[in-house]
């Protein structure tokens, strides 16, 4: 998790600064709070903490410069899945589909997929542009974060063009977004056949095998979309698997029911490897019951030295696991089971269910507490510092919270980690798990953070608060 700063420091971080970030707005109505921005060629790259990312300009509306966005996006924590996990590249495709610039206005209308229309170009006998307009509708839901919709779209169009490498590379990132790294394998081996000098298709392919754990043939694929093409999204890829590989080269696995576990032999007993083990399937069946879809493919645990693990990861110094789609655990100096890193691992298993069942649109803020919840965790003496907090209103904003915990200084994680454990806590308890489950279902569905909100809680973020201020009052006095 995090080491502990004092709470006593809460004065200091008041001075939270984030005035200095950027706000990407998004064409679907999200936002992106950045550290900084930048322009290159057909993408804009920003910077949150130490990580660099690359977007789409034809999915961006406007770049502000400073001030407070009023929702940001799921970009995630140092110590939460959504920090990478569902981070994908943005594809940008050599259009081998037909005349879609033509067929995007008749397929979009008014904001959304105009199905009588699609049905009517489908229905013309033409395999071509029944497959093109499939895409463009499932591109569309994809950008949208409708992922159910996308992926019907994206089969449909395989369907009448099994091969078309365009329609590959999306539904592989569909489905690597969804935790089935193991199927994406294969369809992002066909789009690399079907396409081989396309950069895009050897990117996926690389994201393909580093997520399902074969990380050599990741670094090869990465490295080969590069010499096709530079991209600094793909160049972070390939240097983040690559530390990895130089760390792990003489690494064992062990198997369990759904968890592969990675470890160097004179780190850790065999029984000390087996107590986690066993740990972690027992935090499974927990988990499954109380959240539900639990991830598709094996999960992926390693267990560093802290040296390696702040090596591989570049995490901030404050963090102590990540889970990035692999569980990251260092275990210096232990030689059993311990109370915290049972709850370290409960925390890191819980982001990998979390991101599942929002699709990998869990908020940050969200995420964090959520698992600190299921650890589990309370707030206990931290509540009545944060009532004062919220008395004076000087708490961090939820809608600050949806964008990434590592930009964070330790002490201002400290107060980001307390403010989420509080919300989900608040909500839990005046409302329950089902409509805790209920919001993220809503999240995968496409609805912004505060939409799921209003629909399930019937607060948005501006009632939210004043709410969560009450509760820590009643319940930790001022």
């Amino acid at each position: 998790m995090l080491s502990r700063v004092t709470f006593g420091v809460l004065s200091i971080v008041l001075a939270l600064n984030v005035a200095g970030a950027d706000t990407i707005h998004l064409k679907n109505g999200r936002t992106i709070l950045a550290d900084h921005v930048r322009e290159n060629g057909t993408h804009l790259e920003y910077e949150i903490g130490d990580d660099s990312y690359a977007i789409s300009k034809s999915l961006v509306d406007r770049v502000e410069a400073g001030g407070m966005p009023a929702s940001a996006s799921s970009a995630g924590g140092a110590n939460s899945a959504a920090s990478k996990i569902g981070e994908l590249p943005t594809f940008a495709p050599a259009n081998s589909l037909a005349n879609e610039g033509d067929l995007l206005l008749k397929v979009i209308n008014d904001g959304k997929v105009d199905t009588t229309a699609l049905a009517s170009l489908e229905s013309k006998g033409n395999t071509e542009l029944a497959a093109t307009v499939d895409f463009i509708a499932g591109k569309f839901e994809f950008d949208h974060g409708n992922i159910g919709e996308a992926r019907r779209y994206f089969e449909n169009a395989l369907r009448f063009q099994p091969d078309n490498s365009t329609i590959l590379i999306y539904y592989s990132a569909l489905l690597i977004r969804t935790g089935n790294a193991a199927q994406a394998l294969q369809y992002a081996q066909r789009a690399v056949r079907a396409a081989p000098d396309s950069p895009d298709a050897y990117t996926i392919l690389g994201y393909a095998q580093f997520s399902a754990d074969r990380t050599k043939e990741a670094i090869s694929s990465w490295q080969h979309s590069l010499q096709l093409r530079p991209d600094s999204a793909v160049q972070q890829f390939l240097a983040k698997a690559q530390r990895e590989d130089n760390a792990e080269s003489n690494f064992t696995e062990r198997e369990s029911s759904h968890f592969v576990l990675h470890y160097e032999g004179k780190q850790t007993s065999d029984s000390f490897r087996g107590q986690i083990l066993e740990a972690l399937e027992s935090d499974y069946d927990d988990l499954a019951r109380d959240l539900g879809t639990p991830p598709r493919d094996n999960i992926l645990v390693t267990l560093y030295t802290e040296q390696a693990f702040f090596d591989v990861t570049h995490a901030p110094s404050w963090s102590g696991a990540m889970n990035d789609g692999k569980l990251r655990i260092p275990i210096n100096g232990l030689s059993s089971m311990t109370p915290e890193l049972a709850r370290v691992l409960k925390h890191e298993l819980a982001h990998s269910f979390i991101n599942q069942l929002s699709g990998g649109r869990c908020p940050p803020w969200l995420h964090e507490g959520i698992a600190q919840m299921l650890e589990p965790k309370s707030l206990g003496s931290d509540g009545r510092q944060l009532a004062q907090l919220f008395k004076l209103q000087h708490e961090i904003p939820l809608n600050a919270l949806e964008g990434s915990f590592m930009r964070f200084s330790g002490a201002q994680a400290y107060v980001a980690y307390a403010e989420s454990l509080a919300a989900v806590s608040y909500i839990n308890e005046s409302y329950g798990m089902g409509d805790i489950q209920n919001i993220l279902q809503r999240l995968r569905e496409g609805s912004s953070t505060e939409a799921a909100l209003r629909a399930t809680l019937h607060s948005d973020y501006g009632q939210l608060e004043p709410e969560l201020a009450k509760y820590l009052t009643d319940k930790y006095g001022e």
